[in-house]
């Protein structure tokens, strides 16, 4: 099975943090959280967003970027900002991909994203939008990276509880 992660780093809102716990865990890709947080991981808020699929989550913490970097040297990095020169659906992601997302205020680091420009990524908008909200970003950003895959081991068909096709 190919292999999704997603990178939070320094999330501030707690209810944005549990939407994307929950799209993590329904599309099987896994999450990683850098710290500092802009609350707590046993935040109500969060946990409400994520509903019952806490479960299903396979997440990881950091304390710092230097952290999250040392301990994922090697991997293939797609830097979400809204300062990309390329489009997010331009780009044919590797399995083993990192979806790496900055903190709904300030975004990314501008020096981050200068040592990585040609891995920076944006989901176009129109240009008086500011940025888009972060969970749905991630939302955007897995399920196309899922759809370049064929979406790998994810159900593709539903069933009516009372009734058939």
């Amino acid at each position: 099975m190919a292999e999704l992660n997603i990178v939070l780093i320094e999330p501030e809102i707690p209810q944005n943090t549990g939407n994307i716990s929950r799209t993590c865990a329904a599309t099987g890709a896994r999450l990683h959280l850098v710290k500092p947080f802009g609350f707590e991981i046993n935040d109500k808020h969060l946990k409400r967003a994520g509903l019952d699929y806490w479960q299903y989550l396979d997440i990881t913490y950091y304390e710092n970027q230097e952290e999250f970097f040392e301990k994922t040297k090697g991997a293939k990095y797609y830097f979400f900002t809204t300062k990309a020169l390329y489009r997010h659906s331009d780009v044919k992601y590797e399995d083993g991909a990192y979806l790496v997302f900055g903190k709904e205020t300030k975004g990314l680091d501008e020096n981050l994203l200068l040592n990585n420009r040609e891995s920076c990524v944006r989901i176009p908008m129109i240009e008086e939008a500011r940025s888009l909200n972060l969970s749905n970003a991630v939302a955007i950003a897995t399920y196309e990276v899922l759809r370049q895959w064929d979406y790998p081991s994810l159900l593709e068909q539903g069933q009516l509880h009372n009734h058939t096709w």
